[in-house]
This record gives C-alpha cells, sequence and structure tokens, in this order.
C-alpha cells in the first residue's frame, strides 16, 4: 500500500449506508476506485488515492445523509490520512472510536458510526 492510499472497509448497515460514508470521504480524498454497489453484500470496500487529494476543505457529505443502522468502518493507511479520515467521519457523522493499531509506515483505526 502506498503511503498515499487509503482503504476503508464497512461493515453493518446496507449498500446505501456504505456509499453514504464513502461520499462523506470524497470532499476530503477525491473519488475512490468506486462506490460500493452490490446490495447483497455484508462488508463494502472502497480505496481512495490521496494522490487526488480534494483539499483540506469540508466533506461532500457533511451534514447531510443519514444512515439506516449503525456501520463499523475501518481505515488504513498512512498516519497522515488515517487522521483526516477519521476526522471527517466524526464531524459528518456520531462515531464512537474503537481503536487504532500502528504499524511501521501505517495505521490502521476503527470506528463505529451510528444513526
Amino acid at each position: 500500500m502506498s503511503g498515499t492510499q487509503l482503504t476503508v472497509t464497512l461493515s453493518g448497515g446496507g449498500a446505501d449506508d456504505a456509499r453514504a460514508v464513502v461520499r462523506a470521504l470524497e470532499g476530503t480524498f477525491g473519488a475512490p476506485d468506486e462506490l460500493p454497489a452490490d446490495e447483497k453484500a455484508t462488508v463494502h470496500m472502497a480505496t481512495f488515492d490521496s494522490d487526488t487529494d480534494a483539499g483540506a476543505g469540508g466533506s461532500a457529505g457533511e451534514g447531510g445523509e443519514r444512515l439506516s443502522a449503525p456501520v463499523t468502518v475501518t481505515v488504513q493507511g498512512s498516519p497522515e490520512a488515517v487522521r483526516r479520515a477519521s476526522d471527517t467521519l466524526t464531524r459528518v457523522f456520531t462515531a464512537r472510536d474503537d481503536g487504532v493499531a500502528s504499524g511501521d509506515q501505517e495505521q490502521e483505526r476503527q470506528l463505529l458510526l451510528v444513526p
């Protein structure tokens, strides 16, 4: 994983909830590789390449979409990308920080987003 890539894994809720979370991150990271689409999936993923950084401004979904169910989000990437993703998600959604794990060059953080 490059230092500029952020991987987001989402579980709980449905595809609409996963898309809402991914859209919330677009204002910070730009467009993901693709939006979650499989309505039958129980786990969704999206990857952002922050070389196409959308800027330090707010998020596209800020104050917008609501979740239908709790969603567990794991963000993995460089410490800076993980911090920015966590900041964005806690600003847009009601969130509980479920912990962080740091590796040599990357970090992983888990958040629980609630409706």
